[in-house]
């Protein structure tokens, strides 16, 4: 029996779609014991309050508005709300749903080709590549790529559809295929491109080209038709392509660099080593990461290799091109790469593993048809076609294992990646990460790197070192260095102001203001955020160091730019604008200016509940805080019962928030029911102060057993608690 009637059948489709879905959970399943991260899921979930709305009418409105991540893709947020809507902030459900889209795609893939070429044994090999790849773990365990799997999802429904029209040409087939191709560009623009893979696609599987086909009835049972005809029909799609392009480079114009950044001719050799190093990849899945661009320009001999390759391979496809597959699969390949190849130069990124989820498609398939072609030319049995395929793949599910764990935590990812490639840009995101190690940390992390001080001291290694890389390149061409050399500073500036050491906070910030002003200026549209951010950070230190007219300017400056951007958009920059609001009451209340701080106070309190009804998991620390701080001024100025009414509800949500994080949110339970002891005292209230102190020294004696800081605060409250003891001692 030759080996293709053994891989026929219905049944047998099923079984290894089955077997290739389940296969691929397993080897993703790790991701679902990982957190959000900070990098893009910050902005795709965890803090954005469209999504936290769940599937609404108000969000799905927003969704096809919005430009927010530098992107139109409405489905893509619909389908992230929808995530929000039944799994909240748990992670699991938001990885689980990225895992399903990718084995979807995988089955999906097996389906389509299967059905183009009637061939299942290279269609399973091209599928189990692309499921089991290490370079497709960026796609998958990275929450912010849903928009990846999902258009992905979308452009193989595509080819399905297009295939099914080819057999025989209809409106309404053609509609379909159609409304799924819209679908995928509002998931993703990078498919753009497909209008020209399915010429390609005509080509072979489907051999609809008049020219050359092997018989009148191909394999696919498609009709054949002339090139003007495949170009005609193709128009509709390329309309659509255009209006995606359109919008996509509407929603990216604050964030596409510029010439004076990156020159043309950087970007040209730059593209060229891209496409040379997915390719290395494919066949060797090692050092996989994040790819800043140099902050020097490749050596010569690089690009120039590259090109030398991409000539040769171009070559011998064209001169063995009656193997359909390969030209097919490579200009798969080229083409669908081309608008993440650097030329539109859109963030820090030289190349990303995640461009290559659909454009690795066509490498695979020359693979895998390839070696189906060698095999039946030295009649290869299909055991001993069967064995080395599993081996290859046990081995790349072991290797996608690996690089799973690199996508645990931001410190994890930005660690890996530094060990591969030192540049500034790594540097300061790993500083980052060690200044905010409750949300970019995990427990192991923590321990590896050891006490608060050496983890702070490590943050400012790495800040210091971004700042040394960038200086010689500034002196060259600033245009290039001002934005990353703005974000160092203001790191710098956050980092000192924890360390206590102000002067030198305000000498980075300073310097952090400066740029971003320039920055403004010349784009508000992407910098204003900023610039009202380092204000609000100047702002602190000005009451920090009792300079308290300048604070007020800088307050001014801030809320000013934050009122403008929350009436642009709201749900965006309101809670901006909150945090200035509370942050300029304390400098009111430094000022004896009770009457503005109270009015500062109340319209923080009053953004924060807003929030709060939309987010709550978002927005209730900044609620509490807006409560401590009023009651705080109720205090001073007498008022105690409103002190007490906004003490308690601080208190309640301290409460809920400490079950939750005890680490994060203990110090900030014990510092209200401190508060609120002090307001019972004052009120004669002995009971309830003594109840309140009691509680307040058993959390404080708890974190003082893990940090040695809290010792002091815990002794204080002991004190207080001896004075009411003797106060009330009978005489």
């Amino acid at each position: 029996m030759p080996p293709q009637a053994l891989l026929s059948g219905t049944k047998l489709k099923a079984i290894f779609s089955a077997a290739l879905a389940a296969a691929t959970i397993a080897v993703y399943s790790p991701v679902f014991g990982h957190s959000f991260l900070v990098l893009d899921d910050r902005d795709y979930v965890t803090a954005n309050p469209h999504v936290h709305q769940g599937i609404a009418w108000s969000t799905i409105q927003w969704a096809f508005r919005a430009t927010e991540a530098a992107n139109w893709h409405p489905l893509t947020w619909i389908s992230h709300a929808f995530d929000y809507q039944l799994f909240a902030m748990n992670p699991a459900g938001h990885h689980f749903d990225n895992v399903l889209l990718h084995a979807l795609n995988a089955v999906l893939l097996f389906l389509v080709l299967q059905w183009m070429t009637k061939r299942i044994g290279p269609s399973l090999l091209v599928a189990a590549l692309f499921a089991f790849h290490p370079i497709n773990v960026e796609s998958v365990a990275w929450i912010a790529e849903r928009k990846n799997v999902l258009s992905t999802f979308f452009l193989l429904l595509t080819i399905g559809a297009y295939a099914w029209y080819a057999q025989r040409p209809d409106w309404r087939r053609y509609l379909l295929m159609a409304s799924l191709f819209a679908a995928g560009l509002m998931a993703k623009p990078m498919l753009v491109t497909l209008p020209f893979g399915l010429l390609l696609l005509d080509y072979w599987p489907l051999e609809r080209t008049s020219f050359g086909a092997n018989q009148s009835g191909q394999s696919s049972g498609t009709r054949t038709a002339t090139l003007g005809q495949l170009l005609l029909e193709k128009v509709p799609l390329l309309v659509l392509s255009a209006a995606s392009s359109w919008m996509t480079l509407k929603a990216q114009h604050t964030v596409v660099r510029t010439f004076e950044e990156f020159s043309l001719s950087r970007r040209i050799e730059n593209a060229l080593i891209a496409y040379g190093l997915y390719l290395w990849k494919t066949i060797w899945p090692a050092h996989l990461a994040f790819y800043p661009h140099s902050i020097f320009a490749p050596p010569a001999w690089q690009w120039i290799f590259a090109a030398l390759v991409l000539i040769c391979i171009t070559a011998l496809v064209m001169i063995y091109r009656r193997k359909r597959y390969l030209p097919v699969g490579w200009f798969w390949f080229l083409g669908t790469l081309i608008p993440v190849i650097g030329l539109v130069q859109v963030g820090e990124q030289a190349l990303a593993d995640r461009y290559a989820y659909v454009p690795l498609i066509g490498i695979f398939i020359m693979i895998a048809w390839g070696l189906a072609d060698l095999a039946e030319a030295k009649n290869v049995s299909t055991t001993w076609q069967v064995i080395p395929a599993v081996c290859a793949m046990v081995v790349l599910a072991v290797l996608t294992v690996v690089q799973i764990g690199y996508w645990e935590s931001d410190y994890d990812l930005w660690a890996h990646t530094l060990a591969l490639s030192e540049t500034p840009f790594v540097h300061n995101a790993l500083g980052a990460t060690l200044m905010n190690p409750d949300a970019e940390m995990t427990a192991r992390d923590l321990e590896n790197v050891g006490s608060a001080q050496a983890r702070l001291e490590e943050a400012r290694s790495h800040f210091e070192r971004a700042l040394e890389l960038r200086r010689p390149l500034a002196e060259k061409n600033p245009y290039s260095s001002r934005w990353d050399m703005a974000r160092t500073l203001n790191n710098l500036g956050n980092l000192d102001r924890i360390q206590n050491r102000l002067d030198e906070a305000r000498e980075h910030d300073e310097a952090a203001l400066k740029i971003y002003r320039q920055l403004a200026q010349e784009n508000p549209d992407a910098y204003l955020p900023y610039l009202a951010g380092i204000l609000n950070n100047l702002g602190a230190m000005d009451r920090l160091q009792n300079r308290l007219e300048e604070g007020r300017q800088n307050y001014e400056e801030a809320l000013r730019i934050d009122r403008q951007l929350a009436a642009e958009d709201p749900a965006k920059y309101l809670p901006n604008t909150a945090m200035t609001l509370n942050e300029f009451g304390l400098l009111d209340e430094a000022q004896h200016r009770m009457q503005d701080a109270e009015q500062h106070y109340e319209e923080a309190l009053k953004i924060e509940q807003k929030l709060v009804k939309q987010s709550p998991d978002v927005y209730l620390p900044q609620l509490a805080m807006a409560l401590e701080n009023f009651g705080m001024l109720d205090a001073i100025q007498g008022k105690m019962q409103d002190a007490r009414q906004h003490f308690e509800g601080a208190l309640q949500i301290q409460r809920q928030l400490a079950e939750r994080n005890p680490t994060v949110y203990l110090p900030d339970l014990a510092m209200t029911l401190s508060n609120l002891g002090k307001v019972d005292r004052m009120e004669k209230r002995i009971a309830d102060a003594r109840g309140h102190y009691r509680e307040a020294l058993a959390v404080l004696q708890k974190l003082a057993q893990q940090d040695g800081r809290y010792a002091g605060g815990a002794a204080s409250v002991e004190a207080t608690l001896r004075e009411l003891d003797a106060a009330s001692a009978p005489q």
